[in-house]
């Protein structure tokens, strides 16, 4: 439910390790409140969401990491000062962060080189791959990603697909919003709202 209006019902779809589901529709379908229940920021209103084999002593959202529109940076604070703050704020060791963790995550993402400079300064695609730096910054086996090629070029886009792509191999599952492809040929298709209008994109 959103504002009280039933935004989806009937769903029923199960991912194993290793799978990505591509979560599509036309603007205001669903999309992105699907992945906010999932993710614990919308209460569902019927029905279940189960993670099996994962920690039993964390919900499933302790266990997912959520990338929604907003990057959610500190312009005050430094490229690799942001990431250290989400870093200690998701729940990861202050031993990651000595061990090199960080440095990892920025470069994997083509930040390294801009690790020391204020967030203020970056373009919005920085921004954006700063924010996504986070999923590898602390282990989560569940991405949830709203529109995450948003403001990325191809270079980056090719990036982020190599990231979700190691992601998958290690046995990880994602969740992505999207209009369009992301970088995940053999992703299964989850399609909300039923048939657009014509002419509108999906």
């Amino acid at each position: 439910m959103r504002s009280g209006r039933e935004v989806f019902a009937g769903l029923d779809f199960s991912l194993a390790g290793g799978d990505a589901l591509l979560v599509l529709g036309r603007n205001g379908a669903g999309k992105s409140s699907l992945l906010r229940t999932i993710a614990g920021l919308v209460r569902i209103a019927a029905g279940r969401l189960v993670l099996e084999g994962g920690a039993s002593d964390l919900t499933l959202p302790e266990q997912a990491h959520y990338v929604g529109h907003h990057d959610a940076v500190k312009p005050a604070l430094t490229v690799r000062e942001n990431l250290a703050f989400w870093a200690q704020y998701l729940g990861g060791e202050m031993d990651a962060v000595r061990d090199g963790s960080l440095d990892a995550a920025l470069e994997a993402l083509a930040l390294g080189n801009l690790a020391a400079l204020p967030a203020a300064y970056l373009s919005a695609g920085q921004r954006r791959r700063l924010s996504l730096a986070r999923l590898l910054a602390v282990q989560r086996p569940i991405w949830l990603l709203d529109e995450p090629t948003s403001a990325l070029d191809t270079a980056a886009q090719e990036r982020l697909a190599g990231v979700m792509r190691g992601h998958l191999a290690a046995g990880g599952i994602i969740l992505a919003a999207t209009h369009g492809p992301i970088g995940l040929a053999d992703a299964q298709e989850l399609r909300l709202g039923g048939a657009s209008p014509a002419g509108e994109a999906v």
